[in-house]
C-alpha cells in the first residue's frame, strides 16, 4: 500500500513538470533577454570615456600603490627585525663582559677578606699585589678600612681618608655581602666612580672593617662602539635599585640617573631575551632596547639601537618607493586625464553652447525683473506684483498696504564717501529691510534710495505700523563705511488700498506724498496718506515750481540781526538773513523753501546770491562812513561740499572789495562729521584767505572738544536751546556754562544765540559770555534799519565821548 502511493505522488509531479515545461522556458528566455538588455547597457555606461578612464586609473593605482606599500611593510618589518636580532646579539655580548668583570671584582675583594681574615693584621697588600693575586691598579683601586672607616691600606693614593659616613661601610656592619655603591664623582678627578666592597671580621667574627675595590664608571662602558651601537644608542649597567651605574650615548657618559626598573628590566627570562621598541625614559629617544638582569650581581645590562638611525637606509628606500609609485601614478593620471580631456572636448563644445545661451536667456529676464544692486525686485516687477495683489484684495475683499521710504539725505552720503560707499549703504538697507518683513511681503528697488514695500493680505492696520517701525530701527543701526561709524535714517509714507486708492498708480502716489510729508516734518518717521497730503503736497509743488523763478525774479531780500558785547552793549556784527517774498503766497518762512532747495540743489546759486549780497551791503555800509562790523552767513552742507565754493568765494570778496578778515562763514556740527578729511582742506583754505568759521547751533551735534581742537574754527555760537530756560534749570545753566568756558579754554569767541529776555542778557554777562544775538536786541530788519542802528550808536559813542573832554 505504501508504495503504489509513493508511486502515484512521483508520477504526479511528472506530470506537473511537464506541463509546465513550455512556460518555465518562456520565463528562462524572457529573463536571459533581459538580462542581456542590462549587460549591454552596463558595458555602453562603463565604454564611456569619463567612466572608462577613471575605472581604467583605479585599478592600475590600486595595483600600483598595493604593490608599493607591500613592500615598504616587508622591508619595514625586515629592518625592524634586524635591529631586534642585532640589540639582542650586542647585549649577550656585553652581559658577559659585565659578568666577567663583576667576578674579577668580586674575586679581588674576596682575596683580600681571605688574606686579611687569615694573616689579621699582617696582611699586606703589596704581598698580593707582588704575587699578582691583585687587578692592575691602573683600573683598580684597592683599599683597606678599619672598623673605624679609616683607610689603613690601599694600592694607589686614596682620595678618600675616612669612610665610616658611607652607606656601604654602614651596611657592611649589618650583612656580609657585595655591596655595589651608588656612582659617586672623585674629589679630585671629578670623574664618576663605584665602590664595590665586603665586609672583613675579626678573629672573634667581629665586624673589623671593609675591604673595597673603586673603579670608574666608564670602565664598564667603554666598550661602547659608535660603528655598531650608533651615535643615539645606548650601553650601561642599572642597579636593582633603579639607579644607573654607568650609561654612555655616543661620546657621553654619564651617571645617577634613577629610572623605573620594572619597567626598563622585564620579569621574566624569555621577555629578557627579547628586544623591545619604546621610549626610553631616561633621553626620550626610541630605541630598540634590549636589558637583561644579571643572575649573580644586584644589576641589569641595557643594550639599545636608536630606530631613528637603524631604520634610516630603510626610510630612505621608503621615500624612493614612494616617489616611484607617485611619479607613476601621476604620470598615468596625466595621460589618463589627457585622454579623457580629448574625449570630452567634443561633447562639452557640443553642450556649452545650449547652456551659454539658456544662462544668457535666464540672465537677462532676472534683470529686466531685479534691481541688478540690491537683487530686490525693480519697478516693473512690483508694478506687476501690485497688480496682481490689487486683483486678489478686490476679489476677496481684503486690504493690502503699500510702504514708500527712501534714506534721509542720502546725496549726502554719494557727495562726500563717493559712489562705492552709497552703493554698499544701499545694498546693506535692502538686507535689513528683507529681514522686517513675512515671506509673502515684498520689498522692491524703485531707483536711486527709494524702496517700496508691498504687505498683501493685510488683516489690520497695526501690522503695517509694526513693520514700519522695524524698518525705521533696522536702518537707524550704525553703518560702517569705508571704516567709519554713519547713521542713516529713513522717512515712510503709507499707503492702504481700497481706502487710498484702487489702483497701483494711485497707491503709489499716494504713499509717495505721505513720505514728503514726513521729510519736511522731520524726517526718520512714517505717516500714513491722508486727504490733507495731497493739500500740502500741492503747496510744495508750488514753491518749488516759484524757488526755481525766484532768482531771476528779484524775489529774495536779505534780513539782518545784529549780534552785541554783552560788557560794552555795543553792535560788534551782525548775521544776514534770507527772505523770499512770493508774489502770490506773500513772505515765505525759511524753514518751507530753504529744505526744498537743498533738495533741489537750489540752495547751491540761492547761496552764492546771499553771499555776495551780504558783501555787497558790508561795503556799502562802510562806504557810508558806518563802522567795520563782521557779516556772519549760513553756509549749508551742499555749499560747503560745492566744488565751486572756493572759488566763487575769491571771486565774490574780488568783485565787491570785502575784507576777507569781516566775512564769518558759519556751518553746524554735524557736518564736521561727514568727511573729516575733506571738510579740514575746505576750512584750512578758507582760513587762508582770511574767511572766519563759526559753528552755528553748537551744543545740539556731535562734536567734541578734540574734534573743535581738531579744526581751525573761530566762533561758537550757543544754541537758543540752551538760553530759553538758561535763568531756570540748572542743568540748562551748568551745559551753557560748560560751552562758555570751554570757548575761552579754546580761545574761541562765543556768542549766545536766541536771548529774548534781559534776564537772559544779565546772566550772559556775570557768567562771561563776550556776545549775543536775538530779539531782545532787534528782530531780523531790513539794511536800512541795520544803518540807523549804527549811525545811533555812533551818535551815542560822539557825545559820550564830549561829555568825558
Amino acid at each position: 500500500m505504501a508504495l503504489d502511493t509513493t508511486c502515484f505522488r512521483l508520477s504526479m509531479m511528472k506530470m506537473l513538470i511537464t506541463d509546465d515545461a513550455p512556460a518555465n522556458r518562456v520565463t528562462l528566455k524572457d529573463t536571459l533577454v533581459q538580462s542581456a538588455a542590462v549587460l549591454r547597457r552596463w558595458l555602453g555606461h562603463a565604454a564611456e570615456s569619463h567612466i572608462l578612464f577613471p575605472t581604467i586609473a583605479v585599478l592600475v593605482l590600486a595595483l600600483i600603490w598595493g604593490t608599493t606599500l607591500n613592500l615598504i611593510k616587508v622591508e619595514h618589518a625586515a629592518a625592524e627585525h634586524s635591529a631586534a636580532m642585532t640589540s639582542r646579539e650586542l647585549a649577550g655580548t656585553y652581559e658577559a663582559q659585565v659578568v666577567r668583570a663583576m667576578r674579577e671584582i668580586d674575586q679581588t675583594l674576596k682575596i683580600v677578606k681571605y688574606a686579611y681574615e687569615s694573616a689579621g693584621k699582617q696582611a699586606n697588600l703589596h704581598d698580593l699585589k707582588t704575587k699578582a693575586l691583585l687587578p692592575p691598579d691602573l683600573l683598580f683601586v684597592v683599599s683597606i678600612a678599619n672598623d673605624k672607616g679609616d683607610v689603613v691600606a690601599s694600592t694607589r693614593s686614596s682620595e678618600i681618608k675616612n669612610v665610616a659616613d658611607q652607606e656601604y661601610f654602614k651596611t657592611q656592619r649589618r650583612v656580609d655581602a657585595l655591596w655595589i655603591s651608588h656612582p659617586w664623582k672623585g674629589p679630585a678627578s671629578a670623574e664618576w666612580k663605584l665602590q664595590f666592597s665586603r665586609r672583613l671580621n675579626a678573629l672573634d667574627g667581629k665586624f673589623a672593617g671593609v675591604v673595597m675595590v673603586a673603579v670608574d664608571a666608564a670602565y664598564f662602558v667603554s666598550g661602547y662602539e659608535s660603528a655598531k651601537l650608533g651615535e643615539h644608542g645606548v650601553l650601561g649597567i642599572l642597579g636593582t635599585d633603579g639607579v644607573f651605574r654607568a650609561r654612555r650615548s655616543g661620546e657621553t657618559m654619564s651617571a645617577g640617573e634613577m629610572v623605573d626598573y620594572a619597567a626598563v628590566v622585564p620579569s621574566t627570562d624569555e621577555a629578557q631575551s627579547e628586544a623591545k621598541l619604546s621610549t626610553n625614559a631616561w633621553d626620550g629617544i626610541r630605541r630598540y632596547t634590549t636589558a637583561r638582569q644579571l643572575y649573580d650581581f644586584p644589576l641589569a645590562v641595557i643594550v639599545g639601537l636608536s630606530a631613528d638611525e637603524q631604520l634610516t637606509i630603510t626610510r630612505r628606500d621608503i621615500r624612493t618607493y614612494l616617489w616611484r609609485a607617485t611619479a607613476g601614478s601621476v604620470l598615468l593620471i596625466l595621460i589618463l586625464a589627457i585622454l579623457d580631456r580629448m574625449s570630452r572636448n567634443l561633447a562639452l563644445s557640443r553642450s556649452r553652447a545650449i547652456e551659454e545661451q539658456v544662462a544668457h536667456a535666464e540672465r537677462i529676464e532676472y534683470l529686466a525683473y531685479h534691481d541688478g544692486l540690491t537683487t530686490l525686485p525693480n519697478r516693473s516687477l512690483f508694478s506687476k506684483l501690485l497688480g496682481q495683489s490689487i486683483n486678489h484684495a478686490y476679489r476677496y475683499h481684503r486690504q493690502l498696504a503699500v510702504l514708500f521710504f527712501d534714506l534721509d539725505h542720502f546725496k549726502n552720503i554719494n557727495d562726500t564717501l563717493g559712489h562705492e560707499a552709497g552703493d554698499q549703504l544701499l545694498q546693506e538697507v535692502a538686507a535689513r529691510v528683507k529681514a522686517c518683513l513675512r515671506d509673502s511681503d515684498t520689498v522692491a528697488r524703485m531707483g536711486g534710495d527709494e524702496f517700496v514695500a508691498l504687505l498683501p493680505e493685510l488683516d489690520e492696520e497695526k501690522y503695517v505700523v509694526t513693520v514700519a517701525q522695524k524698518i525705521l530701527s533696522a536702518v537707524a543701526w550704525p553703518f560702517i563705511l569705508q571704516g567709519q561709524e554713519f547713521h542713516v535714517t529713513a522717512s515712510i509714507g503709507i499707503s492702504i488700498y481700497p481706502q487710498d486708492g484702487l489702483d497701483e498708480q494711485t497707491l503709489q502716489r499716494n504713499a509717495d506724498l505721505a513720505m514728503y510729508q514726513v521729510k519736511e516734518e522731520g524726517r526718520n518717521n512714517y505717516q500714513f496718506y491722508s486727504e490733507k497730503l495731497n493739500a500740502e503736497s500741492l503747496e510744495r509743488l508750488t514753491l518749488e515750481a516759484g524757488l526755481r523763478h525766484a532768482l531771476e525774479q528779484n524775489e529774495f531780500q536779505l534780513d539782518y540781526q545784529t549780534t552785541q558785547n554783552t560788557a560794552s552793549g555795543r553792535i560788534t556784527g551782525m548775521e544776514a538773513l534770507l527772505r523770499w517774498q512770493h508774489p502770490d503766497l506773500g513772505v515765505v518762512a525759511p524753514m518751507k523753501f530753504i529744505p526744498i532747495a537743498e533738495e533741489t540743489g537750489l540752495i547751491v546759486p540761492i547761496g552764492k546770491w546771499v553771499l555776495k549780497s551780504a558783501c555787497q551791503q558790508n561795503v556799502a555800509w562802510q562806504n557810508q562812513g558806518l563802522p567795520h562790523l563782521s557779516i556772519a552767513v549760513n553756509l549749508s552742507v551742499r555749499q560747503f561740499f560745492d566744488e565751486h565754493l572756493l572759488t566763487d568765494l575769491k571771486a565774490i570778496l574780488a568783485d565787491t572789495g570785502m575784507d576777507a578778515r569781516l566775512l564769518e562763514l558759519e556751518v553746524t556740527e554735524n557736518l564736521l562729521m561727514h568727511d573729516v578729511e575733506k571738510t579740514m582742506r575746505v576750512l584750512t583754505e578758507l582760513r587762508s584767505m582770511g574767511i572766519r568759521i563759526a559753528i552755528d547751533n553748537f551744543g545740539i551735534g556731535y562734536s567734541s572738544l578734540s574734534m573743535l581742537k581738531k579744526f581751525p574754527i573761530d566762533t561758537i555760537k550757543i544754541d537758543r536751546s540752551f538760553i530759553r530756560d538758561i535763568t531756570g534749570a540748572a542743568e540748562d545753566n551748568d551745559l551753557t556754562n560748560a560751552i562758555i568756558a570751554m570757548g575761552r579754554t579754546l580761545s574761541l569767541n562765543v556768542v549766545a544765540q536766541g536771548v529774548e529776555t534781559k534776564a537772559q542778557a544779565e546772566y550772559l554777562r556775570q557768567n562771561a559770555c563776550k556776545e549775543f544775538q536775538g530779539f531782545y536786541l532787534n528782530k531780523p530788519v531790513p539794511a536800512d534799519q541795520i544803518a540807523e542802528l549804527l549811525r545811533s550808536q555812533l551818535d551815542i559813542t560822539g557825545t559820550e565821548t564830549n561829555q568825558a573832554t
